[in-house]
């Protein structure tokens, strides 16, 4: 079932998508992914796409499902037009994430076409501590939502992971000033981000939108060009939230 619907999202990210590119991106054997495509088809959550190669895409009934659902709905729909355009400018994977119980959550993504790319499934978490999404937020959070978090020894990830709670704050603060925040392998070796909080009512933060890539494709030259045009990307969010 959790393979199935893994393939699901996989296919809502990325349609009209092919049971080999599907297989790749969630590293499952092409056999599982075909059952998991028979079995969605067959309650008539995919159909196949037009052409001759059979590439798969959602029906209106995963749609009209989707569009019942509350919450984050209203978000997404605002920011899919903005991450599309930062997409097109960076040429990288873009995330847009919410924070909840204490982690950021990945509730819209938009890949990259380049070969070598980051990957992560819809729904999953990050921590606030070790990602570029969750550091952007906390750099805009309250004075109480950071004495709770910064009181003892943080989580370690990864050797680049800022477990140091004076030295969090240090960083936050360099985040405030730049108005955007920088992963560089912290959660994992092999993934660097760069993200911008969207603020809210009450200038409260909401979210977070990043660019994601592979380690080896983030320089300081990339870190500046990014940061700006996440911070760009969220602003454009949040003006369009109201």
């Amino acid at each position: 079932m959790l393979n199935t619907l893994r393939v699901l999202e996989e296919v809502a990210a990325r349609q009209p998508i092919g049971v080999g590119e599907l297989a790749r991106a969630l590293e499952m054997p092409k056999s599982t992914v075909q059952r998991a495509l028979l079995t969605l088809d067959e309650a008539g959550w995919i159909r196949p796409g037009s052409g001759e190669v059979t590439r798969w895409v959602l029906t209106t009934k995963a749609l009209a499902v989707g569009s019942r659902a509350g919450g984050d709905l209203g978000l997404r729909g605002a920011a899919l037009p903005i991450m599309e355009d930062l997409r097109r400018h960076t040429g990288e994977t873009i995330h847009l994430t919410v924070p909840e119980d204490g982690r950021m959550v990945l509730i819209e993504r938009l890949e990259t076409d380049k070969p070598v790319r980051t990957s992560m499934a819809l729904g999953h978490s990050l921590p606030f501590h070790a990602s570029a999404n969750g550091k952007a937020v906390l750099a805009n959070s309250s004075a109480e939502v950071l004495r709770a978090l910064l009181v003892d020894e943080l989580p370690r990830y990864t050797e680049t992971t800022i477990t140091d709670p004076d030295a969090l704050r240090a960083e936050l603060a360099a985040i405030r000033a730049h108005g955007f925040a920088v992963n560089r392998g912290e959660w994992r070796n092999d993934v660097g981000a760069v993200a911008a909080v969207v603020m809210g009512g009450h200038e409260k933060p909401i979210a977070s939108i990043s660019v994601n890539i592979p380690i080896g494709r983030l320089t300081p030259e990339s870190e500046i060009l990014f940061g700006e045009a996440v911070r760009e990307a969220a602003s454009s969010l949040g003006a369009r939230l109201g």
